[in-house]
Order: C-alpha cells, then structure tokens, then sequence
C-alpha cells in the first residue's frame, strides 16, 4: 500500500467523520434508573472472568446508565497545513495532557472493555465515575504521547488498529509498529480492530468481510497474542445487517460514535464522542456530563 493512499485514508476519515462528531448526545433517559456503583469497586486492570457471563436482553443492557467513552486520533501539536476541519480530530500534546489532568483530578476512573461488558450484561460493580479512553487509527503519537501519558495516571486504554498503516511512514504522521502494538498490549491496554484500510462498513459486500475483519483480526491476534473481541467501525458508520458478521468473527462489542443505540444490538453500537481539538479540559468535562 503506498503512502499516499494512506494519507487519503486518514485524510478521508477526517473529512468525512467531522460530519458525526457535531451532535454529541443521545437522549438522557438512560441516565436513569439504574443502581449507582460502589466507589470501592474494581479499578483499571482488575481481572474480570467473562467467559461465563450470559449476555443480557437489549431492554437490560439500555436501561443501565452510559458509561462515557471518549475517542481521540492524532495527538500531537497543530501544523499550519491543518485545516479548520482536521483540528477537530487533532488534540495537542499539553492540551492532551491538561485533559487526562482533568479527568483525574476530577475523580475518573479509566475501565477496559471486560469491565463494560460485565457491567451492562450483569450490573457488575464499576469503580466511581468510570470511563473508557479509546484511540483510533494506529497513530504512533498514540505510543509516544499518549502512553507516558496515561502511565503516570495509572489510567489504561482501548487502541483501534487499522492494519494497513502498520509500521509506515505517512506525510502527516506516522504510525505504531508491531513491536509497539504488542507493547500496548503486554502492559495491559486492549487492542480492537478498526479494519484494514478504514472503508465503510456499511458498504462491505463480498471479499470485503475477509479483506477487512477476518485478515485485520488474524494479524492482529498473531501480533499481540490475545484474541481480538472489540471492534470500532470506520467513521462511526455501522448498519445492522453487518452486525451478525461481527457476531459470528467473534466480536463481543462494537463502537460508533455519538448517534442513538440501536434497539435490538446495543453491545454492537456503543457509544463514544470525539474529544475534539478545541475544547479546553473544562469543555470535555462539560461534553462528558451532557453526552452520556
């Protein structure tokens, strides 16, 4: 894959998600009902044995309150080629480093995905104000920045792998190599897929489901050694009649981005918000608060 094809990519992902990223909310009702968790619960990186858990009905899993996922992409400082739209998915590296201070200062808690999947399938505690850091797209600044970052905060974190970009070099960034994946890993994040070269997922027909899950998963799996159970689509984009191919390649959740659950599969439409590269630790807060 040459390098400019990969930068159209991200620069294509960029264009086209700026699109979802505007309206941050889904209705509040379920900020509802459901019983608080204790503030002595399990924190980051405690074990959590998900083989037996039975997965819950939709009603279930909608009615149990959010827990505020965020998804960063590139981390770095802005250059003056960015455009207005690509300063949305770009956070520089004090303002990153300002907002992870926040979340901690602010008593948050950073869960990994069997903790979600055992709370909404099981009510299973949390610890207080829980919530999930995910970073997409394979970008090393997400090795280099992000993960001293999060280290110093005891804070850990998802990482969506595009494979395509793997140990390349592009005109804008560059990205992890294999060795830096399975590093991530080894120290306790999950890697998920994100695809291999970031193509809708609603457009997938044919040799798509083996070109873009099956050869990303089997890479990945060889890469870190654990079995890839999360998956992020591309843009945010997702239809329901892809849903029972992620289910049956093995994918426990899927995420999107900010639009309404869908009733039948919420586990495969999670969602997150886009922490853009204009708010201020104290706008994320707010974004936090009101969007979950």
């Amino acid at each position: 894959m040459k390098y400019s094809f990969l930068t159209l990519i991200t620069a294509g992902a960029i264009l086209f998600a700026s699109c979802q990223s505007k309206s941050q909310t889904e209705n509040s009702a379920t900020k509802d009902s459901t019983a608080q968790t204790s503030n002595t619960a399990a924190s980051t990186g405690t074990p959590v044995d998900v083989s037996k858990i039975k997965v819950a009905d939709a009603k279930t899993i909608l009615a149990r309150k959010q827990v505020p996922i965020l998804c960063y992409h590139q981390v770095r400082n802005w250059k003056a080629t960015d455009g207005k739209v690509g300063k949305d998915y770009i956070v520089e590296i004090q303002n990153f480093k300002d907002q992870m201070k926040m979340l901690a200062d602010s008593g948050y808690h950073t869960i990994l995905p069997d903790q979600l999947y055992a709370y909404l399938n099981t009510g299973a505690a949390l610890p207080s104000k829980p919530i999930m850091l995910t970073f997409d797209d394979t970008d090393l600044d997400q090795f280099t920045i992000v993960r001293p970052t999060l280290d110093k905060l005891g804070y850990k974190a998802v990482y969506f792998i595009m494979t395509v970009s793997i140990g390349k070099k592009g005109k804008f960034v560059d990205y992890m190599s294999k060795e830096q994946i399975k590093q991530l890993a080894d120290e306790g994040n999950v890697i998920g897929s994100h695809t291999y070269d970031h193509k809708n997922f609603k457009k997938y027909a044919g040799k798509d489901w083996e070109e873009q899950l099956d050869k990303p998963t089997k890479k990945l799996e060889e890469i870190t050694g654990k079995k890839m159970t999360e998956f992020a689509y591309p843009f945010g984009l997702w239809n329901a009649e892809g849903i029972p191919e992620l289910k049956k390649r093995g994918f426990r959740m899927a995420y999107q981005l900010s639009t309404k659950r869908d009733e039948k599969d919420p586990l495969f439409t999670i969602r997150r918000i886009i922490a853009s590269g204009y708010w201020s630790p104290k706008t994320l807060s707010n974004s936090i608060k009101n969007s979950f």
